[in-house]
C-alpha cells in the first residue's frame, strides 16, 4: 500500500514531466503572438495534471517507458485545457475564474479564447502523432481518445449539461450518464490509452479501463461536493457556481452524505478493478483513487 505522501510525490513528479513537455510544445511554430500567449496562458495555469499522469502511469504499469508515452499524455492535457477554456465562455458556464486566475476570455477576449481552444484541440493530435510506439498501437489509442473527447464523450456531455442546467429535476441515471460523458470519458481514456500504447493484453486493458470509469465517477462526485463545501480561494474557481447556475449535481439530487458514500463506493470500485495487478504503479493508482475523494481542492 502506497502512503499518501509517496502518492503525492509521484503525482507531482509526473505532473512536472508533463509541464516541462508542454512548455516547449509550441516552440518553433509560426503562431500569431497573441494566440500563442493565450494558449500558453491556460496550458501553463497549473493543476494536478491528473489525466496525463494517469496515461503515463498505466503505460508504465503495462511495461512502457513513460518518456515514450509523454507526447500522448501531454496531448490529453491539451485537449482537457481546450475544454476548460470553452466551458468558461459566456455562452457556456460563464465563469470568470479558473485555477485562481482570470478565465482565458477575461484575460484576453472571447474570440481569442475560442481560437486558443481550437488551436489546443487540433494541435494535440499533431503532438500525439510524435509518440514513439508502433503505429498500430498509436492509431488504436488515438481512436480511443478522439471518441472520448468528441460528440459521444466530452463534447456531448457538455451539451447534456447545458440542457439540464435550470431543469428542476433529472434522474440519477441522467446525471450519471451526463457526467460519464463530460468528465468520465476523458479520464477513462487517459487510463485506457496508456495501456493501449504499451501493448497490454486484453484482460489488463479491460481492468485499466474499468478503473478509469470508476475513478471518473468518483472524481465528479467529489467535484460536486467541493463546489458546495469549499471556498473560492481553495478551489481556484468560483465556489457555489453550480447552485448559482441551476446545475443538477450529486448533492442536489442525493444530499451531501449520500454523495460522499457514493464517491467512496466508486473509489472502492476503482481499486477493485486493479486487484489482479501488482507493483508500485498499481499501488499508486489505488492510492490516487482514495485521494480523489478525500481531496480538498
Amino acid at each position: 500500500m502506497m502512503s499518501v505522501t509517496a502518492m503525492k510525490e509521484r503525482l507531482a513528479q509526473r505532473g512536472r514531466m508533463t509541464e516541462d513537455f508542454l512548455s516547449t510544445c509550441l516552440d518553433g511554430r509560426p503562431l500569431p503572438p497573441r494566440l500563442r500567449e493565450s494558449m500558453l496562458y491556460s496550458l501553463q495555469a497549473g493543476g494536478k495534471r491528473l489525466r496525463p499522469v494517469l496515461c503515463l502511469t498505466t503505460a508504465a504499469l503495462c511495461g512502457l517507458d513513460v518518456h515514450k508515452a509523454l507526447p500522448f499524455a501531454a496531448a490529453i492535457e491539451m485537449i482537457h485545457t481546450y475544454s476548460l477554456i470553452h466551458d468558461d465562455l459566456p455562452s457556456m458556464d460563464d465563469d470568470d475564474l479558473r485555477r485562481g486566475k482570470p478565465s482565458n476570455h477575461k484575460a484576453f477576449d472571447e474570440a481569442t479564447a475560442i481560437l486558443a481552444g481550437d488551436g489546443l484541440l487540433t494541435d494535440a493530435f499533431w503532438i500525439l502523432a510524435q509518440t514513439g510506439v508502433e503505429p498500430v498501437r498509436l492509431l488504436a489509442a488515438m481512436k480511443e481518445l478522439a471518441h472520448a473527447a468528441g460528440s459521444a464523450g466530452m463534447v456531448g456531455g457538455q451539451q447534456w449539461d447545458m440542457l439540464y442546467t435550470g431543469k428542476e429535476s433529472i434522474s440519477l441515471q441522467e446525471l450519471q450518464t451526463m457526467h460519464a460523458m463530460k468528465t468520465g470519458a476523458l479520464l477513462r481514456a487517459s487510463c485506457h490509452c496508456g495501456a493501449i500504447l504499451a501493448g497490454a493484453d486484453q484482460n489488463v486493458e479491460t481492468a485499466v479501463a474499468a478503473y478509469g470509469t470508476a475513478l471518473g465517477a468518483a472524481f465528479q462526485i467529489a467535484d460536486d461536493i467541493l463546489d458546495l463545501v469549499a471556498d473560492t480561494a481553495t478551489l481556484g474557481k468560483p465556489a457555489g457556481s453550480d447552485a448559482e447556475q441551476g446545475k443538477n449535481t450529486y448533492p442536489s439530487l442525493l444530499g451531501l452524505e449520500k454523495s460522499r458514500e457514493m464517491a467512496m463506493g466508486k473509489a472502492a470500485e476503482a481499486r477493485k478493478a486493479l486487484s489482479g495487478l501488482v507493483g508500485e504503479e498499481a499501488d499508486f493508482l489505488c492510492a490516487l483513487a482514495d485521494y480523489t475523494v478525500m481531496r480538498t481542492a
